[in-house]
């Protein structure tokens, strides 16, 4: 569902510079006085102005010294410039684009361009009424995996632009042999919530909607700072571990990816903190045990058309028993089949989740807060 806007962008701005967490104050429409767009919190892009065009650079974020590419943007109304810069050329607003991601789609829809949508690439996983609408009726196109797309669909379509989700370094450049430009969307490589949250400033710059794309960051990025200030000086903060075990190993996020930072600033003791990774870092059943025995509070996300429950739990894998967390029933979990909005909603909200996370481990800072992703487990 669209949302609407009812805070201006200067109250914004003002509310933004005098927010706790202190950053550089923006200029006027978030650039600096150098022509530079100033970028507050993500790693992944630069934004470049000049009278006649942007220049829009995407970083490579497995090797920060190169740059993925340079994308130069020409207002469609404009005459081109006789000179412009190096990189792909890109005639905005964009009109017609294919989405390979669930948070894409998430930010076309809260920028209110899904109508540019004309594919998508797994639209199972998206969870937009509207996308799920066009897909079943043939407006939008499923062009298969994100991975491994249909190349003949993709080119009948004849989108602009693709925004693709590469996991990796070598996915970067799988669409080369089409004539379409590729925009890597790297949000999920941001190791601050907040940073995940500004990527919609690059989205709203192919679209002409710069004002609109600040006004959500900012929105987000105050309310996020103001949970965060609540936090800073809690007497106690509770420890927590998070996830389960897959096969053989346990997968925790590493102690500087994004959600050691949201446990953090929602006022916990992440008890895998100490590790330098910002991905998630493989674990025998065992490690998890030695560290997170006596834990206060165990967390995970699993995908099932059924809840959760300590039974169940325990016939999956008796030794889970043993963690203080079970025995005193502090599991909190959040079903992304149930709470299908949760991996679209958490790169453009993070401060909604971190909610979520106030209210399991400090309740009485939100007493009116209601869950929306993370449920007390039942038996």
């Amino acid at each position: 569902m669209r949302k609407s806007v009812s805070i201006t962008l200067f109250s914004l701005l003002v509310l933004f510079i005098s927010c706790s967490d202190k950053r550089s104050a923006p200029g006027k429409a978030g650039q600096s006085r150098s022509g530079t767009t100033v970028v507050y919190y993500a790693q992944g892009f630069e934004i470049e102005n000049d009278t006649d065009y942007k220049v829009l650079k995407i970083k490579n974020p497995w090797n920060p010294q190169k740059t993925v590419q340079n994308y130069v943007l020409v207002p469609r109304t404009q005459a081109l410039p006789e000179q412009l810069p190096d990189g792909i050329l890109l005639r905005t607003p964009l009109q017609r684009t294919v989405a390979f991601s669930a948070v894409v789609c998430g930010m076309l829809d809260e920028l209110n361009v899904l109508s540019t949508l004309v594919g998508v690439a797994e639209s199972q996983y998206i969870a937009i009424p509207s996308v799920q609408a066009s897909v079943a009726n043939g407006a939008v196109r499923d062009v298969g995996q994100a991975s491994n797309p249909n190349i003949e669909q993709l080119m009948w379509i004849e989108p602009e632009a693709i925004f693709t989700n590469p996991v990796n370094e070598s996915g970067i450049g799988t669409l080369a042999k089409l004539s379409v430009p590729a925009i890597p969307c790297l949000e999920w490589k941001e190791t601050h919530p907040l940073g995940q949250a500004e990527w919609i400033r690059v989205i709203g710059l192919l679209f002409d909607k710069q004002a609109l794309a600040d006004s959500l960051f900012f929105v987000a990025m105050s309310a996020y700072n103001d949970l965060k200030a609540q936090t800073d000086a809690v007497a106690h903060r509770p420890t927590v571990f998070v996830e389960k075990k897959h096969g053989d190993f346990w997968y925790m996020p590493g102690g500087k990816s994004y959600f050691a930072h949201l446990l953090e600033d929602a006022g916990a003791d992440y008890l895998f903190k100490d590790n330098e990774q910002t991905g998630s870092i493989s674990y025998a059943f065992e490690q998890i045990l030695d560290r997170a025995a006596k834990a206060d509070y165990w967390l995970f996300k699993h995908y099932s058309p059924q809840d959760a429950n300590y039974k169940q739990l325990a016939d999956e894998y008796a030794n889970y028993a043993l963690f203080d967390a079970y025995r005193k029933r502090h599991i909190y979990v959040c079903n992304t089949l149930k709470t299908a909005h949760y991996y679209h909603e958490l790169p453009l909200h993070p401060d909604w989740v971190l909610k979520d996370l106030i209210r399991i481990f400090h309740p009485e800072l939100l007493p009116e807060y209601r869950a929306r992703y993370y449920f007390l487990m039942k038996d």
